[in-house]
């Protein structure tokens, strides 16, 4: 099926795409003024939103890295006092990915700069707009997750 090239449909993930890299340049600057930068900030959220104690694989996948870029942030963020490393109680070859006190006030940090650079961004819309786009972000997601499925069961013989 072709689309026509001006019709929501056929912009819509081009447009999607870019203003989601200016999002994140925008939020990386307004931390990096904050003395933080993308490469700290974004595994400590994904820490702290998964509930802590992690393991590395998992934290890679969520931030979007291969395994030995993570070790070796985890490494700086380690001397930093912000994550530290436990053996897997339930199997000790695996190392669970913790946040310190010092990383929780550091993601309190994080928390306040995003909200005030999401504040600035947001501001031209109201709560029930911002409302509707996260129900539409939701749809987007489950569908590309039953896609992702899909091609993993089509691959596995």
């Amino acid at each position: 099926m072709t689309l026509d090239p001006a019709s929501p449909r056929a912009r819509f993930g081009v447009r999607f795409a870019l203003l989601a890299r200016r999002w994140r340049r925008a939020l990386d600057a307004r931390l990096a003024e904050a003395g933080l930068s993308d490469a700290t900030w974004v595994p400590l959220v994904h820490l702290q939103e998964s509930g802590d104690g992690i393991t590395q694989k998992e934290l890679a996948a969520l931030v979007g890295i291969d395994g030995s870029s993570l070790v070796r942030l985890l490494d700086i963020l380690s001397r930093q006092g912000l994550v530290e490393r436990r053996v897997d109680a339930s199997d000790g070859r695996a190392r669970l990915v913790h946040l310190t006190e010092a990383g929780r006030a550091r993601v309190a940090e994080i928390r306040r700069e995003l909200s005030r650079g999401e504040a600035e961004m947001l501001a031209d819309l109201s709560d029930a707009d911002i409302a509707t786009m996260l129900g539409h972000f939701e749809r987007i997601e489950q569908r590309l997750q039953s896609l992702q499925v899909q091609r993993r069961e089509k691959a596995t013989p």
